[in-house]
């Protein structure tokens, strides 16, 4: 039997403020085998990036923080690893982007100079001309055809959509076991961001990449996904593989979402009163065919 590539198991999150503590998370479990495209999805608010940020040990680092449950990355326990060992991690086995690439690239650096600072991440003594060359066969990879101009202009010289598919090359760099995209192409008009998804679905099939995708847009996630976590108030209300899900959805809250999607022809809004009752229904798992 394989090994996940990430398994969460009855995660919980809670913040310490000053007037008490504030549940966050309320038992999250989900895993993403290798090479599968898992998109957890939400409403803003829900818990889907507070998750991925876990994911990468970086939640963990606040005091105010509390985070219980298992963490399993290719069978190792995240958690029995130190803080130099979590941080060795980001950047190489695991990578993440961002929604916003124009605020993720440094503006005062070069492409060429953070490709470079990416790849030291797991080569350390590579040069920069090695560097250069391996960056501009990574950005021929996502459709960009002149990468040494790319290369060489600042992350304001180029489209919101160009600094996309640069964060996509560079996330896949070093070939991680799994990258995750929170909210990628929220910040590009629609034609951008269908490309650019297309781009980031065949590259990580051709890498065997895992990926956890997060969104609320469930018309990008069931083109994207294989399976699918629906995530309300920190719980996972329905899960299963995505065409079962969208055929038949089975809890208030992702029928919700789903008629919340707008369409051509109009119509789109959501009943608000059906969501707001979402935890009268029990989790619904499509995997087995089966209310929990």
């Amino acid at each position: 039997m394989s090994v996940a590539t990430l398994d969460i198991r009855d995660l919980y999150l809670s913040f310490k403020g000053y007037v008490g503590t504030v549940e966050v998370l309320h038992g999250i479990s989900l895993h993403i085998e290798r090479g599968e495209r898992v998109a957890l999805v939400g409403e803003s608010g829900s818990g889907k990036s507070v998750t991925a940020r876990i994911v990468l040990g970086l939640l963990q680092e606040l005091r105010s923080a509390r985070v219980t449950g298992e963490l399993l990355f290719e069978g190792t326990d995240l958690s029995t690893l130190s803080a130099a060992a979590r941080h060795d991690l980001r950047g190489t086995k695991m990578s993440m982007i961002f929604q916003d690439p124009t605020s993720s690239l440094n503006p005062v650096y070069t492409i060429a100079t953070q490709f470079h600072e990416v790849q030291k991440r797991a080569l350390p003594s590579l040069g920069a001309a090695e560097s250069r060359a391996m960056a501009a066969k990574m950005l021929r990879d996502v459709s960009i055809t002149e990468p040494d101009r790319v290369l060489d202009s600042y992350p304001f010289q180029l489209s919101g959509g160009m600094n996309q598919r640069v964060m996509i090359a560079m996330a896949l760099a070093n070939e991680p076991s799994l990258l995750i995209a929170d909210e990628p192409g929220t910040a590009l008009d629609v034609t951008v961001q269908a490309q650019t998804l297309t781009l980031m679905h065949d590259l990580v099939a051709e890498h065997g990449t895992s990926v956890l995708f997060i969104s609320h847009n469930l018309g990008v996630v069931r083109e994207f996904a294989d399976r699918v976590y629906v995530i309300y108030k920190g719980r996972i209300v329905e899960k299963g593989r995505t065409q079962s899900l969208f055929g038949n959805p089975g809890h208030p809250y992702t029928r919700a979402l789903m008629a919340a999607v707008p369409k051509i022809t109009g119509g789109g809004v959501a009943d608000v009163e059906e969501a707001s009752e979402a935890f009268a229904e029990p989790m619904v798992d499509h995997d087995r065919q089966a209310v929990a």
